[in-house]
Parts: C-alpha cells; structure tokens; sequence
C-alpha cells in the first residue's frame, strides 16, 4: 500500500528544529535583549570560545557571513593583484567571486567524480609561478584529501584557505593516525551560519578558523575595518561581525551540534539502504578519511538526460529538491567577461558532468523514516 504524507516536506525543517530547542533559543535571546549589547555582547565572545573547544582549534574568529570569512582570510594572506588561487569547477559562486573581488585570478580545476571534491591532481597540474593559494571545498559535508593538499602546499609554498561552510563537525584522518576536525587544517578555514547549515543561525553568520595566532590576529583586525584598537586602523579593513543576537543562537545550538551532525548520518544511511542497488542511481560515496556530516545528501543519475524529470516528478508528488549546481563556474555570465576566466566546455569533465546528473534530496535533523520511505518510494516509482 502506498504511502501518504499529510505534513509538508522541508529541505531542511528548521522550524522543527527549533520547536525543540524553543525555551533555551528564547531565554538566549531575551538575555541579549535585556542587555542591549547588541554588537560585541559577552554571546559572541563565548561562542568563539565553545566553537574553538568543538573543533579543537585554537582560534574562531566570528564574523557577518561565509563570504566574508573567504574574504577576509584571502585578505590575510597579503596577496597581490593577479596572484593565483586554485579552487574547483564545481562549487557555490562564493568561493570563487571573492577571489575577482580581490583583483585575484581564480584558477579553476576539476574535481574527483566519485566525492566530488577538488582533484589533487589536477591542483598539482594548475600550479604555476604566480600561484598562492589552494583553496580545497568540503562539499556536501566531508572533507576534500587534505593530506596531498597539505603535501602539495609545503612543496611549493602555498598557503590553504579551507572553504568549510558545508562539513562543520567533519574530521579527516591522516596517514599516521592523526585525526583533526575540517577547517583546521590549513593555514585558515572558512565558515558559514547561513539558517540551512549544519550549525545555522537565525540570520547571516560565519567564522574565519585557524591554529595560527599570526592569521587569528591578522582577520581579527581585517574584520574590525583594520583596527589595532579603536580608532587606530593600522591596515584596510571590512566591517564584517557576527552580532550578539545571532552568536547567543549558535551558542545553544552548538551544544546539539553532535546531535544533529548523527541524525543526519542516520538518514544517509537509511537513503542508502534504499539507493545502494539502484541501477539508475550512485549513492554519495565516502570518503576513505573523512567523515561525513551530510549538509547535503546527493545522488547522481547514471542518465542525466532524466534529472530534470525527477525534479519535476518529485515536485508534483510534494517533495522538494535542489540541484547543487546547475552550472559549474567557467559556465556562469558573471565570469565570461574577463578573459583569464575564460574557458571552454569539455575544459572540466567532471564538473560539467556532475551539474547535468546530480540531484540532492532532503535532509535534516528532523527528517523521519516515514517521510524518507514516502520520497523513496516515489523516486523509486518514477524508475519503474
């Protein structure tokens, strides 16, 4: 017997999510009123400490969104106009536009078609002499092959810039047994609050990560619009700060953070179970050294030319999804005006390849296995 769904389905439930947490979100939040510390409050202070005891990092620097925090970072760097920064084909635009913001010249790479991740060997093959940094993207949730990366960067001086806004929590182990959590494993990390994160706030949010006190201190004063101390700007900063509103959210909800990050697991697996032997679709393959805490659950279809149909299929059926992303970004008009972004199409295989057949289904910490069963047997429905 089918089955039938009488609630909506969410991409991501948040206001499910809060009904849980409901007291604690509107005691922080009064606090906060109640003090009228409104910008640099005591909240934002102690999330940066509890998100550094987290991530074992020594240092978060909170600030207004992800974007900023690749900014900002990229800008500690002390780069020059046309230096070079490698970053993937296949990512959110954000990655990539803050590095033209900066008068820098992004170098796009393909990534690996199994993890989706940026490829090492196709970093070590884009490295030239005006080359600076790496920029590796935790996709989806699990982190890029670090170690390489890492290897790669000591070989020819570079710096890496991890762009964590999807795979907060994540850890990825090294060949020695070492484990540390994605983001503080370059030289900077990068992340995002937005709301639909794995840790989201009620607004805009995000956080430059690191365990260098020269970079901590270096963003710290970018972010503050290059203050030293007040009224004192001693290099061209931003305004870029996470309010206190928003850091007293995260902070309860960086307590349920481990929570979260399992019940997402725990439906990965049940989508798995489902999907594993699908000859029309590949479940998201893991990594051999990274967890995975699933910001995104993808699939690919081995026909790309029925993507768009389930898309369609699914949505008439009540059930949402997203293509993350539709064009990959030597495809997008924002980047065909400048000649040193220009490229052709077969330049990124993979990339190019991944944004005609993947599709991403729900996920979140409130998702339940009658939902989940109710889309599995639709997208099963459809291949029958």
């Amino acid at each position: 017997m089918e089955k039938t769904i009488t609630q909506n389905i969410h991409m991501v439930d948040l206001n499910g999510q809060y009904k849980k947490i409901e007291a604690e979100v509107n005691q922080a939040i009064q606090k906060v009123i109640d003090s009228s510390a409104f910008i640099n409050g005591a909240p934002v202070k102690a999330f940066a400490q509890n998100l550094a005891t987290f991530l074992d990092v020594k240092h978060v620097i909170p600030c207004a969104n992800g974007t900023d925090a690749l900014q900002v970072a990229l800008m500690a760097f002390d780069l020059q106009p046309g230096d070079e920064v490698i970053v993937p084909a296949f990512t959110y635009i954000a990655s990539v536009e803050v590095i033209a913001l900066l008068g820098l010249t992004p170098v796009l790479v393909d990534v690996d078609p199994h993890t989706f991740n940026i490829s090492v060997e196709a970093i070590r093959k884009a490295i030239t002499p005006r080359t600076k940094v790496i920029l590796p993207v935790h996709l989806f949730g699990q982190c890029a092959d670090m170690e390489p990366i890492m290897d790669i960067a000591r070989e020819f001086n570079l710096r890496v810039l991890e762009d964590n806004a999807q795979a907060i929590g994540a850890h990825y182990t090294f060949a020695d047994g070492t484990v540390h959590t994605a983001g503080a494993i370059g030289d900077l990390g990068t992340t995002s609050f937005f709301p639909s994160k794995n840790l989201g706030c009620f607004g805009d949010g995000g956080a430059m990560i690191t365990n260098h006190a020269e970079f901590a201190e270096k963003t710290r004063v970018i972010a503050s619009h290059g203050q030293t101390k007040k009224y004192i700007h001693d290099v061209i900063g931003v305004n870029s700060r996470l309010d206190t509103l928003q850091a007293a959210i995260l902070d309860v909800k960086l307590k349920q953070l481990g929570t979260y990050i399992t019940a997402r697991q725990n439906a990965a697996a049940y989508y798995d179970k489902a999907f594993g032997n699908s000859e029309h679709l590949a479940i998201p393959q893991r990594a051999d050294n990274s967890t995975h805490v699933f910001h995104q659950y993808t699939l690919k279809l081995q026909d790309s030319s029925k993507r768009d149909q389930l898309k369609d299929y699914l949505k008439a059926q009540g059930i949402p999804s997203m293509v993350y992303y539709p064009l990959p970004i030597h495809y997008q008009n924002a980047f065909k005006h400048f000649e040193q972004y220009q490229h052709n199409e077969g330049d990124f295989p993979v990339a190019e390849s991944l944004c005609n057949s993947v599709i991403s289904l729900p996920i979140h910490t409130e998702l339940t296995t009658d939902i989940q069963d109710y889309i599995i047997d639709h997208v099963k429905a459809f291949f029958s």
